[in-house]
Protein backbone atom coordinates (compact mmCIF):
# COMPACT_ATOMS: atom_id res chain seq x y z
CA UNK A 1 0.00 0.00 0.00
CA UNK A 2 2.74 2.24 0.76
CA UNK A 3 4.71 1.65 -2.95
CA UNK A 4 0.75 2.48 -4.69
CA UNK A 5 0.28 5.90 -1.65
CA UNK A 6 4.32 6.78 -3.23
CA UNK A 7 3.22 6.23 -7.43
CA UNK A 8 -0.06 7.94 -6.65
CA UNK A 9 1.17 11.07 -4.76
CA UNK A 10 3.75 11.54 -6.44
CA UNK A 11 2.08 11.08 -9.99
CA UNK A 12 -0.37 13.71 -8.83
CA UNK A 13 2.03 15.68 -8.65
CA UNK A 14 4.06 15.11 -11.92
CA UNK A 15 0.33 15.32 -13.54
CA UNK A 16 -0.31 18.55 -11.92
CA UNK A 17 2.87 20.46 -11.68
CA UNK A 18 2.26 22.91 -14.29
CA UNK A 19 4.99 25.32 -14.46
CA UNK A 20 8.38 22.95 -13.85
CA UNK A 21 9.65 22.27 -10.64
CA UNK A 22 9.35 25.27 -8.07
CA UNK A 23 5.21 25.35 -9.56
CA UNK A 24 5.53 21.06 -7.96
CA UNK A 25 6.90 22.12 -4.29
CA UNK A 26 3.43 23.26 -3.43
CA UNK A 27 2.18 20.17 -4.46
CA UNK A 28 4.52 17.62 -3.40
CA UNK A 29 4.19 19.54 0.05
CA UNK A 30 0.39 19.00 0.00
CA UNK A 31 0.99 15.42 -0.59
CA UNK A 32 3.94 14.54 1.68
CA UNK A 33 3.53 16.53 4.62
CA UNK A 34 -0.73 17.69 4.92
CA UNK A 35 -2.01 14.01 3.19
CA UNK A 36 0.23 11.38 4.18
CA UNK A 37 2.49 12.60 7.01
CA UNK A 38 5.55 11.05 5.86
CA UNK A 39 7.55 14.46 7.58
CA UNK A 40 6.43 16.91 9.01
CA UNK A 41 7.23 21.28 7.46
CA UNK A 42 10.05 21.39 8.92
CA UNK A 43 11.86 18.27 7.72
CA UNK A 44 10.08 19.19 4.36
CA UNK A 45 11.68 22.20 4.70
CA UNK A 46 15.10 20.92 5.26
CA UNK A 47 14.84 18.33 2.62
CA UNK A 48 14.26 21.70 0.05
CA UNK A 49 16.72 23.76 0.95
CA UNK A 50 19.15 21.02 0.81
CA UNK A 51 17.45 19.76 -2.34
CA UNK A 52 17.88 23.00 -3.83
CA UNK A 53 22.02 23.35 -3.29
CA UNK A 54 21.92 20.18 -6.25
CA UNK A 55 21.97 20.34 -9.55
CA UNK A 56 19.07 18.71 -11.39
CA UNK A 57 15.35 19.19 -11.20
CA UNK A 58 14.25 19.78 -7.78
CA UNK A 59 10.93 18.09 -8.27
CA UNK A 60 12.67 14.81 -9.00
CA UNK A 61 15.48 15.10 -6.49
CA UNK A 62 12.52 15.32 -3.55
CA UNK A 63 11.15 12.26 -5.15
CA UNK A 64 13.60 10.43 -4.76
CA UNK A 65 14.51 11.32 -1.27
CA UNK A 66 11.50 10.91 -0.01
CA UNK A 67 10.36 7.86 -1.83
CA UNK A 68 13.84 6.28 -0.39
CA UNK A 69 12.95 7.68 3.16
CA UNK A 70 9.86 6.06 2.45
CA UNK A 71 9.87 3.53 0.28
CA UNK A 72 13.72 2.29 0.18
CA UNK A 73 15.07 1.88 -3.17
CA UNK A 74 11.93 0.26 -4.45
CA UNK A 75 10.23 3.63 -3.23
CA UNK A 76 13.06 6.08 -5.00
CA UNK A 77 12.53 4.12 -8.14
CA UNK A 78 9.06 4.27 -7.94
CA UNK A 79 8.45 8.12 -6.57
CA UNK A 80 10.86 8.88 -9.28
CA UNK A 81 8.88 7.38 -11.53
CA UNK A 82 5.73 8.51 -10.81
CA UNK A 83 6.88 11.67 -11.23
CA UNK A 84 8.97 11.88 -14.52
CA UNK A 85 6.44 9.85 -16.62
CA UNK A 86 3.87 12.27 -16.92
CA UNK A 87 5.82 14.91 -17.55
CA UNK A 88 7.61 13.27 -20.65
CA UNK A 89 4.20 11.85 -22.20
CA UNK A 90 2.66 15.23 -21.34
CA UNK A 91 5.43 16.67 -22.57
CA UNK A 92 4.94 14.51 -26.12
CA UNK A 93 1.34 14.68 -26.52
CA UNK A 94 1.11 18.65 -25.42
CA UNK A 95 4.24 19.76 -27.87
CA UNK A 96 2.98 17.60 -30.47
CA UNK A 97 -0.92 18.92 -30.36
CA UNK A 98 -0.52 22.54 -29.55
CA UNK A 99 2.71 22.97 -32.18
CA UNK A 100 -0.11 23.28 -34.57
CA UNK A 101 -2.19 25.75 -32.12
CA UNK A 102 0.42 27.88 -30.40
CA UNK A 103 -0.93 30.77 -32.86
CA UNK A 104 -3.83 30.74 -31.46
CA UNK A 105 -4.93 32.90 -29.17
CA UNK A 106 -6.64 30.57 -26.50
CA UNK A 107 -3.20 28.99 -26.31
CA UNK A 108 -1.41 31.98 -25.14
CA UNK A 109 -4.32 32.60 -23.08
CA UNK A 110 -3.92 29.67 -21.12
CA UNK A 111 -0.28 29.94 -20.64
CA UNK A 112 -0.92 33.36 -19.73
CA UNK A 113 -3.75 32.17 -17.22
CA UNK A 114 -1.68 29.51 -15.37
CA UNK A 115 1.10 31.55 -14.19
CA UNK A 116 -0.54 33.70 -11.81
CA UNK A 117 -1.96 30.48 -9.99
CA UNK A 118 1.39 29.18 -10.17
CA UNK A 119 2.45 32.60 -8.54
CA UNK A 120 -0.35 32.33 -5.65
CA UNK A 121 0.85 28.76 -4.54
CA UNK A 122 4.43 29.67 -4.03
CA UNK A 123 3.80 32.75 -2.13
CA UNK A 124 1.78 30.35 -0.19
CA UNK A 125 4.39 28.38 0.49
CA UNK A 126 6.86 30.93 0.95
CA UNK A 127 4.50 32.86 3.71
CA UNK A 128 4.27 29.26 5.36
CA UNK A 129 8.06 29.29 5.72
CA UNK A 130 8.59 33.15 6.61
CA UNK A 131 5.64 32.24 9.42
CA UNK A 132 7.64 28.97 10.50
CA UNK A 133 11.01 31.02 10.66
CA UNK A 134 9.63 33.91 12.50
CA UNK A 135 8.82 31.47 15.24
CA UNK A 136 12.50 30.50 15.54
CA UNK A 137 14.07 33.35 14.40
CA UNK A 138 11.91 36.62 15.07
CA UNK A 139 10.51 38.51 12.66
CA UNK A 140 14.16 41.19 12.43
CA UNK A 141 16.80 38.55 11.73
CA UNK A 142 13.99 37.14 9.26
CA UNK A 143 13.84 40.39 7.24
CA UNK A 144 17.39 41.31 7.56
CA UNK A 145 17.69 37.48 5.80
CA UNK A 146 14.92 38.37 3.43
CA UNK A 147 16.10 41.46 2.06
CA UNK A 148 20.21 39.93 1.92
CA UNK A 149 18.83 37.24 0.02
CA UNK A 150 16.80 39.21 -2.56
CA UNK A 151 20.26 41.82 -2.54
CA UNK A 152 22.44 39.09 -3.05
CA UNK A 153 20.65 37.50 -5.47
CA UNK A 154 18.77 40.31 -7.87
CA UNK A 155 21.02 43.04 -7.46
CA UNK A 156 24.95 40.98 -7.24
CA UNK A 157 23.90 38.22 -9.68
CA UNK A 158 24.84 35.57 -7.11
CA UNK A 159 23.35 32.54 -7.74
CA UNK A 160 20.60 31.23 -5.27
CA UNK A 161 22.22 27.81 -4.49
CA UNK A 162 25.38 29.89 -3.04
CA UNK A 163 23.13 31.92 -1.11
CA UNK A 164 20.96 28.86 0.25
CA UNK A 165 24.39 26.90 1.21
CA UNK A 166 25.54 29.81 2.99
CA UNK A 167 22.42 30.06 5.10
CA UNK A 168 23.07 26.08 5.44
CA UNK A 169 27.12 26.75 6.23
CA UNK A 170 25.67 30.09 9.08
CA UNK A 171 22.89 27.81 10.45
CA UNK A 172 25.10 24.52 11.01
CA UNK A 173 28.09 26.36 12.50
CA UNK A 174 25.52 28.91 14.80
CA UNK A 175 23.91 25.02 15.82
CA UNK A 176 27.26 23.67 16.72
CA UNK A 177 28.48 27.07 18.87
CA UNK A 178 24.89 26.40 20.86
CA UNK A 179 26.07 22.85 21.21
CA UNK A 180 29.36 23.52 22.63
CA UNK A 181 28.08 26.50 24.86
CA UNK A 182 25.52 23.98 26.04
CA UNK A 183 27.92 21.62 27.15
CA UNK A 184 30.51 24.03 28.64
CA UNK A 185 27.52 24.83 30.54
CA UNK A 186 26.92 21.85 31.46
CA UNK A 187 30.00 20.69 32.91
CA UNK A 188 30.60 23.97 34.70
Amino acid sequence: MKQANLFFAFFRVGMLGYGGGPASIPLIHKEVVEKYSWMTSDEFSDVLAIGNTLPGPIATKMAGYIGYRVGGIMGMLNAIAASVIPTVVLMIILLVSLSSFRDFAWVQGMTHGVLPVVAVMMGVLTWGFIDKTTKDLGWLKVVFLVVMSVLLIQVLGLHPAIVVGALIAFALLKKTDTDKGKKGEASS
